[in-house]
């Protein structure tokens, strides 16, 4: 492990992926509330942009490296842990951080897994269950967050809405899709690390409402001033830019994803993510207005 000499009074949180998509959204959160926040990276090289987003110390670990966790625990009092999505082996990966929590001493451990994890169909959604159930049977303080489809996912589409205005996602536009705003997911997480009213709470999290695609479609034209088609594009189109970052194993998990959402939707009720947040959530409607004014003004979207 490399660290920075800076330390702070407070909290000590280990952040699994710091530097990630989604889990560097907690990282300001816990810092906000006073946390010292070592973020775990798998690189080296990430260590500016961990410090830049308020980590004071930075570990270098790789969650199938045991000896490496162990490390990166030493004096830590929570963890926050998201595992990585449609890797193989990451349920055991996630098990594995939760019992060098326990060995570390850990006191509170902050779990993103996913909404219906006990859908077993989806075979992602199940990798949550070996972990879940490792907290369960853990001293741990532990929270288990189960977010809905994250709206930051539209960030991808967002280019080719404003350039052609279209808006497609592989499957059906009349399915209704439960979303969340992770930045709310990652201020659930700040509050249960650094507060006690979240603990050993198992939480679903999700926006008000499960929109269709020609409801977000709507939303688009609104906020861009212009019209947006809602349409459907098939998995193998929608999926080839991705092929860069995910195997075609992977890929079969994501389609298998949207075939489920074809068939049923994604249900979700936003009533505890009210009541954690103690505020109304971020909606659909809101996310994607701050996309458009970060688009005219011609700056990046921060989320």
């Amino acid at each position: 492990m490399a660290a920075t000499a800076k330390t702070t009074a407070g909290n000590r949180i280990l952040v699994v992926g710091a530097t990630g998509r989604f889990a560097n959204l907690v990282v300001p959160e816990l810092v906000r509330r006073g946390a010292t926040v070592r973020a775990l990276v798998r690189d080296q090289s990430n260590t500016v942009l961990a410090q830049s987003l308020g980590a004071a110390q930075i570990a270098v670990g790789d969650l199938r490296d045991r000896q490496s966790l162990d490390i990166a625990l030493q004096g830590i009092d929570g963890v926050f842990h998201l595992g990585p999505a449609f890797a193989p082996d990451e349920a055991s990966m996630g098990v594995a951080m939760v019992e060098a929590s326990v060995r570390a001493g850990v006191r509170k451990f902050v779990f993103s897994s996913v909404i219906q994890p006990t859908n077993t169909r989806l075979k992602n959604h199940a990798a949550k269950i070996p972990v879940e159930d490792a907290l369960y049977s853990s001293t741990l303080e532990y929270t288990i967050l189960h977010p809905a489809n994250f709206m930051q996912n539209i960030l991808s589409a967002w280019p080719a809405v404003v350039g052609s205005g279209v808006f497609s996602e592989p499957f059906p536009k009349t399915a209704r899709v439960a979303r969340v705003d992770y930045r709310d997911v990652a201020e659930v997480a700040a509050i249960a690390l650094t507060e006690e009213r979240l603990a050993y709470a198992t939480l679903e999290l999700c926006a008000d409402g499960r929109h269709d695609r020609e409801e977000i479609a709507g939303m688009m034209a609104s906020a861009l001033g212009r019209p947006i088609e809602a349409a459907e594009i098939s998995f193998h189109e929608w999926a080839a830019p991705a092929r860069v970052k995910y195997t075609e194993h992977q890929l079969g998990l994501l389609a298998k994803v949207y075939e489920h959402y074809a068939a049923f939707g994604l249900g979700g009720n936003s009533l505890s993510l009210r009541a954690a947040l103690g505020r109304e959530p971020r909606s659909l409607r809101a996310f994607i207005e701050e996309l458009a004014t970060a688009a005219a003004a011609r700056q990046p979207f921060q989320a």
